[in-house]
């Protein structure tokens, strides 16, 4: 007997161990990812009705508060002023739906749920006050205006860094949405609202600008000549590619033909300022190869995740696999290399990526985290958090990064960005044209930095108009360029804080 009882005993000990361990790993290790899902409303449920901080540009527009509902079944209500135009960054707020943006990342900062804020002081264990906190983003809403002035009723997005810190001036993607639809106290019109928006077949609520992926085309020619660069296979004065209208990888009879069947070769800058596909398919597939263009491609941002302030941004992908070798140099898929090497193929990026892309050029081969929140203020004014300019990683070394700006500002003298030469401003650049389906609609792109001549850019960007099949092909040089140059030249503006703000 008391053998049973012995094991009974061992077996229940047993049984509170692995249930003590159970409740440690899902309170303390998983805590975190299990508040931030975005099916978990008990966040929601729990501070809806608590008074939250303001959301403000960098410029002092608000862009959320809390407000009073008398009459409603809850006390106060999530407000977006500036309707649409933030909405990709600020999200929403919805007792039905819960969070996204920086409301769903920022939640308990804005509420005064961090520990932080509840047990400041020892008498919050006994006094009961507001103990929200405002946000002050980096955002500029001059820049963010242009932005969605620039783009129209044109479907796409626009990216804004600042390079020397990775802090996002603007982040615009159109088409966009009202978050108020989706905040307000009557549920059965937010219910409406939430399948209205959810329906839509153009997307509202995705926000483009780094939550979806396209083939870059040519602009990913930035990144490839880099690592070509960086390997040391490639440098100002050789190798001379040659001139020719296309080029057939090994192992490959389909060759990759230059736009508008152009003849073209020559150095790293010449081949940049006409964009020259077969120089730029030769080069990641024979002088760089599979190995480095993988590592390389890593260090700009792809196949890893960005460190981003904002929930659920998408990975931007190029391919790994290429194949056994076949010969030195020569693999079975080395037809795929190359069209990876010049954006298309399975390369996809998001808009976010590519300004990246743009400011580690820029930043002499820094690539800093971007970021979307500058400060979170208390009530009391105490600084809970400030932003520190941050490098993620390197992309490439100084010397590499000013060869590469020697190719992006010819394209802006010489080639197909001229639409961006700004006066007084020193300006690189690249666009892209890529191929969407089987028909002759094409994305147009541009990437690049402005900024003072002589010092580190100050600007950084990417943008893109999605394919449209009522227009058919649109380059980026004569779609993308203009929008950026509207947006740069706002954004080369002093930043004027507006009063009251």
């Amino acid at each position: 007997m008391n053998g049973r009882i012995s094991k009974v005993g061992v077996v229940l000990i047993v049984c509170f161990v692995a249930l003590f361990v159970q409740l440690n790993r899902v309170q303390v290790f998983e805590a975190a990812g299990l508040n931030a899902h975005p099916e978990n409303l008990r966040s929601i449920d729990r501070s809806y009705e608590r008074s939250r901080g303001i959301v403000a540009t960098a410029d002092g527009v608000v862009l959320a508060r809390s407000v009073d509902t008398p009459g409603s079944d809850f006390a106060r209500r999530r407000e977006f002023p500036e309707g649409e135009l933030f909405s990709q960054v600020t999200g929403y707020y919805s007792f039905e739906y819960g969070a996204d943006g920086v409301e769903r990342a920022f939640s308990d900062e804005l509420a005064g749920l961090t520990d932080a804020q509840r047990y400041d002081r020892f008498s919050d264990l006994f006094v009961d006050r507001d103990r929200s906190a405002d946000i002050t983003l980096t955002l500029r809403s001059d820049v963010q205006q242009a932005a969605r002035t620039a783009l129209g009723d044109r479907k796409g997005s626009v990216v804004v860094l600042d390079p020397r810190t990775g802090a996002v001036l603007a982040l615009w993607s159109y088409p966009s949405y009202d978050p108020n639809r989706l905040s307000g106290d009557d549920i059965e019109a937010v219910r409406a609202a939430w399948d209205d928006l959810d329906a839509d077949p153009e997307r509202p609520m995705l926000g483009r600008a780094y939550r979806e992926r396209y083939a870059p085309g040519s602009t990913f020619k930035v990144v490839t000549g880099a690592i070509g660069v960086e390997s040391g296979a490639v440098t100002a004065t050789s190798p001379v590619f040659p001139m020719v209208s296309s080029y057939t990888p090994p192992a490959s009879r389909n060759p990759i033909g230059n736009f508008g069947g152009m003849v073209c070769g020559g150095t790293l800058v010449e081949i940049f300022t006409v964009s020259c596909n077969s120089a730029f398919a030769q080069m990641g597939t024979e002088l760089i190869g599979p190995s480095k263009m993988v590592s390389g491609v890593g260090r700009f941002g792809f196949n890893t995740t960005v460190p981003f302030d904002l929930p659920a941004s998408a990975i931007s992908v190029f391919p790994v696999r290429y194949g056994a070798e076949l010969s030195p140099g020569v693999y079975e898929d080395s037809a795929r290399l190359a069209q990876a090497s010049i954006g298309q193929n399975d390369v996809a990026a998001t808009p976010l990526t590519m300004a990246v892309v743009a400011s580690a050029i820029a930043n002499d081969g820094a690539v800093m985290s971007p970021h979307v929140v500058e400060r979170i203020e208390s009530r009391d004014a105490k600084v809970l958090f400030q932003s520190v300019p941050t490098r993620w990683q390197r992309a490439v070394s100084p010397s590499t990064a000013a060869l590469i700006r020697q190719g992006m500002e010819s394209v802006v003298t010489q080639g197909t960005a001229r639409a961006l030469a700004i006066d007084g401003a020193e300006v690189g650049a690249k666009t892209g044209t890529a191929e969407v389906g089987d028909g002759e609609a094409t994305n147009a792109w541009v990437i690049g930095y402005a900024g003072v001549p002589g010092a580190v850019p100050s600007v950084a960007f990417a943008v893109i108009v999605e394919a449209d099949p009522g227009i058919g092909e649109q380059t980026g040089g004569r779609i993308a360029a203009p929008i950026a140059r509207a947006v740069v030249e706002q954004a080369l503006k002093p930043m004027q804080p507006v009063l009251g703000g």
